[in-house]
């Protein structure tokens, strides 16, 4: 059997991120996550998987957080830290936001001092404006001891029926860095249509297949938001505009349930809808009510992203092992 390489994930949200590096080859010791509904559904479904005990969910924040101790050696260090600080819809503090986990997270790698470190975000991250913010970040890594090197990944070239470009960091170790390769695209893009048909026909409707053959394009980025903004939607105008003209889609709320026989008009997504445009198994269960549901899934790095990035790692830290 393959050996299982050991992760410590922060700002896990929903489990996005683990989800696709336990399916990459990784045994979570801790998930840090201080959201009250996160945290439950993290525990929920790592009790019903078995891919992680519910004693290694810590309800915290990352800031000021320590690994109990006997965890062993940590192979990767991986989290999705607050993207508001950098995103084009947020006022781009940057180091100034109060949000900006990053120096947190270099403490925890610091730390710990794991082989490989992996960090998402926004593609805001890596306009021209935070360069010099990326520059220290890289240059903290190496006085740490690490090679890294940031990269744009879009959620859509790994089979993810999303428009979903994200910022990725990757550090190793030098015996590591030097088998490391970024993934590549996966041939075949999945559809809107495509990836949510069983969805709009589980009950009844009549105008599914027709609604999936227009649905032929890729989804525009879904959005969380955060607890100071309103219910569950689509995203901003633009966004909303999108899932209305190119896929027939209601962005104006999110559904409780899937179109029923005889209905008329466009529908609107289901949160398990949105889990799937989002790269989420169909079976994963989310704590809370609707819009806390729903900020969970617009919020997460979808899976098969993490899933394609951690193969990567773990083959870099396989080849570093046998070359020893």
């Amino acid at each position: 059997m393959a050996t299982m390489y050991t992760s410590i994930e922060v700002c896990a949200g929903a489990g996005g991120q683990a989800i696709g590096l336990h399916q990459a080859g990784f045994r979570h010791l801790a998930l840090v996550e201080i959201d009250p509904h996160a945290v439950e559904t993290l525990r929920r479904n790592g009790s019903r998987t078995r891919w992680w005990k519910a004693s290694a969910v810590h309800e915290t924040s990352l800031i000021g957080w320590v690994p109990p101790a006997g965890l062993g050696v940590v192979d990767l260090v991986a989290g999705g830290v607050p993207c508001p600080p950098f995103s084009i819809a947020g006022r781009q503090l940057g180091h100034e936001d109060e949000r900006d986990l990053f120096p947190a997270i270099l403490e925890l790698v610091e730390r710990v001092r794991p082989r490989a470190v992996m960090i998402e975000n926004v593609r805001g991250l890596l306009s021209k404006k935070f360069e010099p913010y990326r520059v220290r970040i890289v240059k903290r890594l190496a006085h740490l001891g690490y090679e890294a090197e940031w990269e744009l990944l879009e959620a859509a070239d790994f089979g993810v029926p999303q428009l979903r470009p994200r910022s990725i960091l990757v550090a190793m170790r030098p015996d590591g860095w030097k088998s490391f390769k970024w993934p590549t695209p996966t041939e075949r893009i999945i559809t809107v249509g495509e990836a949510l048909y069983p969805f709009m026909a589980e009950a009844g409707w009549e105008g599914a297949e027709a609604w999936a053959a227009g649905a032929s394009g890729i989804a525009p980025t879904l959005v969380g938001g955060s607890k100071k903004h309103g219910g569950a939607d689509l995203g901003p105008t633009r966004a909303k505009r999108a899932w209305s003209d190119r896929h027939g889609v209601d962005a104006l709320g999110v559904a409780d349930a899937p179109p029923q026989p005889g209905h008329r008009g466009m529908p609107k997504l289901t949160v398990p809808m949105a889990a799937v445009i989002q790269g989420f198994p169909s079976n994963w269960e989310f704590a809370g009510r609707k819009t806390a549901a729903y900020r969970q899934v617009g919020n997460a790095f979808p899976p098969p992203v993490a899933r394609a990035v951690g193969k990567q790692i773990v083959k870099a830290l396989r080849a570093s092992d046998t070359n020893r």
